[in-house]
């Protein structure tokens, strides 16, 4: 694995373009979760929770928009003793880089393979019982959202499920901008500078679309879920869970 460098990806004043997935960025993603996902660690040991309870024997577990492969190696503690393949699936080549190295460190590599894939476009699903999302869905074109839940569903096996992790709107302008604030906050006290924070939001305003609460769970329940639950809120991040 390429050793993890100082997140200072937005600190210098020079023009900012649209957020992108490239090695820079995987080089210090899991710095950048860490410091810019609040209770991050906390989210993970939920979904392999969840995970570990909902998988199934014969079965496999997606991991939609894997990255560096934290949520695989999670996960996979959380499945020991299952017949069960965990599949990471992403369209960055750097992150799958640093994904496939961790997985090998963790010794998860002999139950764990990846895909390359656009998830904007059809993505290939074998017998899953566990599909997840984390911090993924929000990055993809609304337009599209609608063919991917379903798409999910439709091949989910039945008592299967998706696990849903997302950046969200507030449901008014002024909870929202509170919301806002205080995770800009957040981001202070973990060592992020204002123009880190203003620099790094305007790269993300066209790449990053998200939803409200409200939103997101009828997304869910117009293509096929009808038990949708919320498992997590702070402010401007949620965590639902949809089962089949």
């Amino acid at each position: 694995m390429v050793k993890e460098k100082h997140d200072k990806i937005f600190a210098r004043k020079s023009r900012v373009g649209d957020f992108v997935f490239n090695q820079r960025v995987a080089d210090v993603f899991d710095e950048m979760l860490e410091r810019s996902v609040p209770f991050y660690n906390e989210i993970q040991n939920m979904v392999g929770e969840l995970a570990g309870k909902f998988s199934k024997e014969g079965t496999n577990i997606y991991d939609l928009g894997c990255s560096t492969g934290n949520t695989m190696v999670n996960i996979a503690n959380y499945v020991k003793g299952k017949k069960v393949k965990i599949i990471g699936v992403d369209n960055s080549l750097p992150m799958l880089g640093h994904a496939k190295a961790r997985l090998k460190a963790n010794h998860c590599w002999n139950r764990c393979r990846f895909q390359i894939a656009d998830l904007n476009q059809t993505v290939s699903l074998e017998k899953p019982s566990v599909v997840v999302l984390i911090l993924t869905l929000q990055f993809i074109r609304p337009l599209n959202r609608e063919q991917l839940i379903k798409q999910i569903h439709s091949r989910l096996v039945k008592g299967g499920c998706i696990i849903v992790v997302e950046k969200i709107l507030g449901n008014d302008s002024l909870t929202n901008r509170l919301f806002i604030d205080l995770y800009h906050s957040f981001k202070k006290r973990n060592g992020y500078s204002q123009l880190e924070i203003a620099k790094k939001r305007e790269a993300l305003e066209n790449v990053l679309i998200p939803y409200t609460v409200k939103e997101n769970k009828m997304l869910l329940r117009r293509n096929g879920f009808q038990v949708v639950d919320l498992f997590f809120n702070w402010y401007n991040f949620a965590g639902f869970i949809g089962l089949k």
